[in-house]
């Protein structure tokens, strides 16, 4: 094992609120992710976007049924994996 390798995570979520990633549930991600330390990138198809820049995040155009990969590099890439995927499942409190 590497001792000098960064910890990473990734998860597939879906988008499972009625109005997708609009700014309201981009903020709450983008918010979520700046309290980790990891690097978070979030995929849709071939497209990459810093989890942490909410402009970069309503590039995704993810509207509902939209597959995401979350990733994160870092100390803390599980614990952010997990609590940004918890948040999507969590139809950012819009179900």
């Amino acid at each position: 094992m590497n001792e000098t390798a960064v910890p990473e995570a990734s998860r597939r979520v879906t988008i499972e609120n009625s109005l997708g990633l609009h700014m309201r549930p981009t903020m709450q991600f983008v918010d979520l992710a700046n309290q980790f330390r990891s690097r978070v990138v979030v995929r849709k198809g071939k497209h990459a976007v810093d989890g942490k820049n909410p402009m970069e995040m309503m590039l995704l155009e993810a509207v509902r049924g939209t597959e995401l990969e979350i990733q994160a590099a870092g100390a803390d890439a599980e614990d952010a994996v997990e609590a940004l995927a918890a948040l999507v499942k969590s139809g950012f409190g819009e179900q």
